[in-house]
């Protein structure tokens, strides 16, 4: 598998999201989804101290220990649900990134992130802490997530010690949810990586879900959850055109995902989440497709119409 950049970082073009270990699924299930990953060539894996409420980071830090040279680890802090006493102020940041590593099982973590953008703290004392703890040598490289541009810009007019900057932007992007494309778009102008989150729409872009079949019961979607509403026609007619496009190519549109996403320069890995080994094999795989600019134009023309 080929790699990108983020920052001084090399990673795997797909990442493994672990949102899903501690709560869907349990360690064991959660090792077997990493150990695929590491068979597939995945070497950028991507959780939250909030995931599983710190489940997890203890799953992965146990499964990597011996891996640790050889994978790129991000995480996020800051996530005020169900925990008012997080956030983006600097004592916060101190004591999360003391308990990440320590659930992690590791001396650094490679890209510690900014889960959501707090108001209740000023930006420049939020990168200043991390920038604190890149010089201590507990954080390789920082990103934010869910940040709009006009909180990205404020966020570069403020100067550290050491001229650290968010290196990474993990907003939601897909071909049914392309609101944030100016970011993206921005992050090519300032050489910024974008990891875009819920790349497979919730499971809508994997293929399971097509127009005139049964959709598969027991997903995310189909379980009357906050999810539910993904499933609806509009979106369905936008997969039939995508499949269409992709089988006429002999691939699928899981393949069409993967190559929409990874035809954005800025995008440095499509970090799609998984449950069972064969999905994260299967997302593996779907990065080999590499878009020509006309097909890149007659997918962008079909996700608009």
């Amino acid at each position: 598998m080929h790699t990108r950049r983020i920052g001084s970082l090399d990673v795997s073009a797909v990442g493994l999201g672990c949102n899903n270990f501690g709560w869907r699924i349990d360690e064991q299930a959660s090792h077997a989804v990493i150990d695929a990953a590491l068979a597939a060539g995945v070497t950028f894996f991507d959780t939250a101290d909030m995931y599983g409420d710190g489940l997890s980071e203890e799953y992965l830090g146990r499964a990597l220990l011996r891996r640790r040279g050889d994978v790129v680890i991000a995480t996020k802090f800051g996530h005020r649900s169900g925990h008012p006493d997080r956030g983006a102020h600097p004592a916060h940041i101190r004591r999360a990134v003391e308990a990440s590593l320590q659930r992690l099982q590791t001396d650094w973590i490679d890209l510690y992130q900014l889960h959501t953008p707090d108001p209740l703290v000023p930006i420049a004392e939020t990168l200043g802490a991390l920038d604190e703890l890149v010089a201590a040598g507990k954080v390789r490289e920082i990103g934010c997530s869910n940040f709009s541009l006009a909180q990205l810009a404020e966020a570069d007019g403020v100067t550290t010690p050491n001229g650290m900057r968010f290196e990474s932007v993990q907003n939601q992007f897909s071909m049914l949810e392309r609101d944030e494309a100016p970011v993206v778009a921005a992050c090519e102008r300032q050489e910024r990586a974008f990891l875009p989150y819920f790349p497979l729409a919730n499971g809508m872009l994997t293929g399971k879900y097509r127009v005139g079949r049964d959709a598969p019961p027991g997903t995310r979607i189909t379980d009357g959850g906050r999810y539910a509403p993904f499933l609806n026609d509009a979106n369905l007619a936008v997969v039939e055109r995508i499949a269409h496009f992709a089988e006429s190519r002999g691939a699928g549109v899981l393949d069409a995902t993967f190559a929409w996403l990874l035809s954005h320069r800025a995008v440095a890995s499509v970090i799609a989440g998984a449950t069972k080994p064969h999905q994260v094999t299967a997302n593996a795989a779907a990065s080999d497709w590499q878009l020509s600019a006309a097909d890149r134009a007659e997918l962008d023309s079909m996700l608009s119409s």
